[in-house]
């Protein structure tokens, strides 16, 4: 092994839920058990023999035995500890790395704390600003958009600490795809269709043209009718987009025992939060029927991910394509690990997913620095970039503009960006690296965001860091009006 494992906490884990003893456990392994003792208190590295040993004695993927969740709980706290609340406190990156070895159900504990603290000071404010607003209603009728933040952030969260991949439902969706032999072919669509009418006795249908005339709005992008039991597509969507919410579907009516379990073993707080991520397992189980993993990897590999080429040979969407490739995480065949969001021109970050030590804002907007926002200005090019976080991991960075158009007269076409990168090790299975000196190229240096950068002299930064004191000197001017101290 390259370095030492020291995952104390996952061989309690794995001990614990099969119900045994450190010496029961240590038996069936053939080991000591002051030696299981010294692996669980961190006091002794995990070594391939042990990991190997767990894993076919007790048929685990030794992969869930990896530092990169640790590492994304550390960052996480990091960010929460930047907290002004928190001001004085300042534990080590080492006490970090130690709390959360040693106890990471704490580490989850502590952030889930800070983020309803974070969501209660959010929330006053709110009604702060509600209580001198003259311009408020009097019966306070207004939706309060915090209550609805909490369940997102939770399963947004679950999805990150899962590396976005769901074994079960990935695998069931290459199946039916394979089933229905439906990869890479032009009349998906139809496929589909005659999938649901003969399996479900459900007929899909185009949305009446007046079906949102009425109301002013756009009509949805998919409505069921029980009762008729007729699903209607909106005109306004794509091939790809009617393949991707058909299929959707049939994950409602064909894989709802694994999502249910799924729901109930992630041990959501709310029945919010559950049906958030119910949703979003049916997308994910889309993905995986429209792009099947190994076939879908492999094309990947073939094309080095060509981003284009990929989208041009499934006939599924850019943004499919993009989120597809960060789900590649199945143990034993795992793909370039990518990180992909998708960007608002607000900066409002839409979707985020990382199989890689690439931190995203918790709260707030993301770093300037970024080539995703410089997308908007250049919507048909493709831009890279080679970027440097703080913890000195390199990342080669791709981002591209895309657009939903508008549907009638008066309505804002919606404008986005696509982000999607790897670390720098992996650039050479990247097509779009081809020709860029990774050794000579620029460094772009970027933070997670404002708010928790440690870059004193970032000449983009928008407002001070929230753990450091500022100086603000009456005698000089630059960019930034103050300068942050060391």
């Amino acid at each position: 092994m390259s370095k030492k494992v020291f995952a104390g906490h996952a061989v309690r884990h794995v001990r614990e839920r099969l119900g045994l003893t450190q010496m029961d456990f240590a038996r069936r392994l053939s080991l000591s058990p002051s030696y299981i003792n010294q692996i669980e208190s961190n006091q002794r590295p995990v070594t391939a023999a042990v990991l190997l040993a767990i894993s076919r004695v007790f048929d685990l993927d030794i992969t869930r035995f990896g530092a990169d969740d640790l590492d994304r709980i550390v960052a996480d706290l990091r960010e929460a500890l930047a907290d002004p609340v928190f001001r004085g406190i300042e534990p080590s990156l080492q006490d970090l790395k130690n709390a959360t070895t040693h106890a990471p159900a704490f580490a989850h504990a502590f952030l889930r704390l800070h983020g309803a603290l974070r969501r209660l000071e959010e929330r006053r404010a709110a009604q702060d600003d509600a209580v001198v607003s003259v311009a408020r209603e009097v019966d306070g009728a207004a939706p309060d958009e915090a209550r609805h933040l909490a369940p997102y952030e939770e399963v947004r969260d679950h999805f990150h600490y899962i590396d976005n991949y769901v074994d079960g439902l990935d695998r069931a969706g290459e199946e039916r795809n394979a089933a229905l032999d439906l990869f890479g072919r032009d009349d998906g669509v139809a496929v589909l269709v005659g999938h649901l009418r003969q399996r479900h006795d459900i007929a899909v249908e185009m949305a009446p043209a007046d079906m949102a005339a009425s109301s002013g709005l756009d009509a949805p992008l998919l409505a069921y009718d029980r009762h008729r039991r007729v699903a209607a597509l909106a005109r306004t969507l794509d091939p790809a987009s009617r393949a991707f919410r058909l299929a959707a579907l049939i994950a409602r009516f064909e894989q709802s025992e694994l999502i249910d379990r799924h729901v109930a073993e992630a041990g959501f707080r709310s029945t919010v939060a559950r049906e958030v991520c119910r949703l979003s397992l049916q997308n994910y189980y889309a993905g995986a029927l429209v792009l099947p993993y190994r076939r879908f990897a492999g094309l990947a590999r073939e094309t080095r991910h060509d981003l284009d080429r990929l989208a041009a040979m499934t006939g599924a969407s850019l943004e499919q394509v993009c989120h597809r490739l960060s789900t590649l995480q199945r143990p034993g065949e795992k793909g370039v690990p990518f990180y992909f969001l998708k960007v608002d021109r607000a900066g409002n970050v839409i979707k985020r997913h990382s199989a890689t030590r690439f931190q995203f804002a918790r709260y707030g907007g993301a770093c300037p620095v970024w080539n995703v926002h410089e997308a908007f200005e250049q919507p048909a090019r493709l831009l890279v970039q080679v970027g440097e976080m703080p913890d000195g991991a390199r990342y080669l960075c791709l981002a591209r503009g895309t657009s939903k158009p508008a549907h009638r007269h008066g309505q804002r076409e919606r404008r986005f960006a696509l982000g999607i990168g790897c670390e720098i090790s992996y650039a050479g299975e990247l097509v779009h690296a081809d020709g860029l000196d990774l050794k000579a190229a620029a460094v772009a240096p970027l933070g997670v965001n404002c708010r928790i950068c440690p870059r004193a002299a970032c000449p983009e930064r928008a407002f001070p860091p929230l753990d450091r004191a500022i100086v603000v000197d009456p005698d000089r001017r630059d960019v930034v009006p103050f300068s942050v101290r060391e």
